[in-house]
């Protein structure tokens, strides 16, 4: 649970009604976590231009969107994946038709996978680490961790049970542990962070 959770719930509710400095209280809040999600997803190259398309989409939907602060970063999440799962698939030049989330499997994250997202938590060796793990458990670390989402909307997002995600979240957190166990080059703030996911 996010202390900052009942903040962005009336920002939410306050944007949807057309207040503008509401909406940016809620991008400064979720487009950071959003940029490290969607780096995870299709790297560095690309990935602020994904978000920013996004954030358009988000924009342009926001009046019809009903829930909280945790249900917001969920739905923005999803939208952003969708946005990253088009690119993938035009950069592929494979019809969009007949995609589905395997083809993101392919393509590797760079090693600065959410370097903007946690900076304040991390150094940027943490992150080359999550980016290290394989493309299921470095993306649901980052949903679980950056995004912030539960289990049940983390799995919802990517159409896993909740017992799966959890299995790949302790998976890439014990070998993220093991990495920074190993690695005396890890500064204290970097190995904090990652054994307190």
């Amino acid at each position: 649970m996010h202390k900052d959770d009942a903040a962005l719930t009336a920002a939410v509710r306050s944007a949807q009604s057309g207040d503008e400095a509401a909406f940016r209280a809620v991008y400064q809040a979720v487009n950071p976590r959003l940029l490290g999600y969607v780096r995870t997803l299709v790297g560095d190259a690309d990935a602020e231009d994904i978000t920013s398309e996004a954030w358009l989409q988000i924009t342009r939907d926001l009046r019809g969107f009903k829930g909280d602060a945790d249900q917001f970063r969920g739905w923005s999440a999803r939208i952003a994946r969708n946005r990253a799962l088009d690119h993938v698939r035009a950069r592929s030049r494979r019809p969009a038709v007949g995609g589905d989330e395997s083809e993101l499997t392919d393509h590797a994250a760079e090693a600065d996978t959410a370097a903007e997202a946690i900076t304040a938590q991390a150094t940027r060796r943490t992150l080359a680490l999550i980016a290290r793990l394989p493309r299921g458990q470095a993306e649901v670390v980052t949903l679980r961790v950056v995004m912030g989402l539960d289990v049940k909307r983390t799995a919802e997002l990517l159409g896993k049970r909740p017992g799966a995600v959890r299995t790949a979240a302790q998976r890439g957190l014990k070998q993220l542990s093991e990495w920074l166990d190993g690695d005396p080059g890890v500064t204290e703030t970097a190995a904090r962070t990652l054994k307190g996911m």
